[in-house]
């Protein structure tokens, strides 16, 4: 175990479980608000998927990043511990692999020119768009999945060449299950980061994310939060009070407040390692007589239930080390169901490979469950089996052109977003007292992405803070003072 800070564990911390942006929001929060708060993370980084490898003497995201125009909770913080100057907007090309070939989408005239549709699907193609940006409440397509919007959006036509094959690359056996506002969303959140003359501004951080949590980490460590790396959690322990703790490699650390800010049913995991552990407890005890321990909380049960309700899909990044450049497309959409990646994102035509002594730098990007044939292959079998299809869409490339590469996988990814959402999504509050839960599970309606974990973070942060003071002030539980029991 890594950590800022050598102070021993108090019962009287918020325990944080996870180190990505949601949970440095969380602990930012805290520690602003006097909380003393510690930050869990099993991996010897922070930053969460956001968390940086070392390419030409820079530091690189292992999954690719960009922010829009809109993102103004992570953009606030760049400028809050003082970054700011390094976000830099960019003009960017999009386009999209069709039919083994690539054609631009970055602006209007290029939907006008896109040769798979013909003329009048490619206005409507383009005039969909427009329609979903004028979309006056998300809660006008929860009924909806993205695969009836999109049809009545834009005609079978436009939906069999453009949306089902991207929604198939993303979602897989869950694709004709996604909800319309999963799509309304991307749609909405791409039609505002959009100049006058409808080209794509994307911003980035000079340094990359790398830059942002150097920065983070040491505002937080002046603030007192203690950040433990290389610390997975095992369990979280409860008892007929509520959350009484969590267990590590290490040892148990006490505390009557935690938060997780993993996927919900990781959660439900930890929930359930120590139901396990107390029977297997009960069940030795009651054989030597011994006294008791303490029994998991009642409600645990019915939150670990409810906690294990959202599907995840994995995502698996190739990132290839190049020494020219693929295409001059930063972002290319994959409609090509034979093609293994969902995108193809050429993070060079985004920052300039000078930033990267002149390498270039190429994510294939890839969603799917944990036990798909790719997702459990080792890197360099990832590598080779990559290779035939990279040729096939740039029938230029060679080899020998790739100096290095990667690969990185993350269990839980993206959250499967279907109709009625607001009716399966968890409340950042669970039923056990003192249990909290801030994840990409819940920022709906809008998707996952470092702006919204900042922003789901820090409310989590500050909701935690107020239950702390409430309590303080009542002598009552914060769930109590909640609830209003007398």
């Amino acid at each position: 175990m890594t950590e800022n800070s050598a102070a021993p564990p108090s019962g009287d911390e918020v325990l944080v479980i996870g180190g990505g942006f949601t949970g440095l929001a969380a602990a930012h929060e805290l520690a602003l608000a006097g909380v003393p708060c510690r930050v869990l993370e099993r991996d010897p980084y922070v930053g969460g998927l956001a968390g940086s490898f070392e390419v030409g003497g820079a530091r690189l995201e292992r999954f690719y990043h960009h922010w829009f125009s809109s993102d103004l909770e992570v953009r606030g913080l760049c400028e809050e511990l003082g970054c700011g100057h390094l976000l830099q907007p960019h003009r960017t090309r999009t386009g999209v692999y069709y039919a083994n070939s690539v054609y631009r989408l970055s602006s209007p005239w290029d939907v006008l020119r896109f040769a798979p549709l013909p003329l009048p699907d490619r206005v409507r193609l383009g005039w969909s768009a427009v329609r979903a940006h004028h979309v006056k409440h998300w809660r006008d397509l929860e009924d909806l999945t993205a695969r009836e919007w999109l049809l009545e959006l834009s005609g079978p036509q436009v939906y069999e060449t453009v949306w089902r094959p991207l929604l198939e690359g993303k979602f897989g056996e869950y694709a004709t299950e996604v909800g319309a506002t999963w799509m309304w969303t991307k749609l909405h959140l791409r039609g505002g980061s959009r100049s006058h003359s409808g080209r794509e501004v994307l911003y980035y951080l000079r340094g990359g994310c790398a830059a942002l949590l150097d920065a983070w980490v040491a505002r937080l460590t002046e603030l007192g939060v203690r950040i433990c790396t290389g610390t997975p959690v095992r369990e979280v322990l409860t008892d007929a009070q509520g959350v009484r703790g969590v267990r590590t490699d290490g040892g148990v650390l006490p505390a009557r407040r935690v938060l997780a800010t993993t996927a919900p049913d990781l959660l439900a995991g930890f929930l359930s390692e120590a139901e396990a552990r107390a029977e297997a407890r009960a069940e030795a005890r009651a054989e030597t007589r011994a006294p008791a321990g303490p029994s998991p909380h009642p409600d645990v049960p019915a939150v670990r239930r409810r906690l294990s309700d959202i599907p995840y899909l994995a995502n698996l990044c190739l990132v290839l080390q190049t020494d020219r450049s693929l295409s001059d497309t930063y972002w290319l959409n994959v409609t090509d169901p034979s093609f293994p990646y969902v995108g193809v994102i050429e993070h060079t035509n985004l920052e300039d490979a000078d930033a990267y002594a002149g390498r270039h730098l190429v994510y294939l990007s890839a969603y799917l469950p944990t036990s798909a044939e790719l997702y459990r292959m080792d890197d360099d079998a990832v590598f080779e089996a990559s290779l035939p299809h990279l040729r096939r869409m740039f029938p230029q490339f060679r080899r020998d052109w790739v100096r290095d590469h990667h690969v990185w996988r993350a269990d839980h990814a993206q959250p499967v977003i279907t109709p009625h959402y607001t009716e399966r999504i968890p409340a950042t509050e669970t039923d056990v007292p003192g249990l909290y839960l801030a994840s990409m599970a819940q920022v709906y309606p809008q998707d996952r992405g470092t702006n919204y974990a900042v922003r789901q973070g820090r409310n989590a942060g500050r909701l935690i803070a107020d239950r702390i003071r409430t309590a303080g002030r009542t002598g009552r539980t914060g769930r109590e003072e909640r609830k209003g029991t007398p």
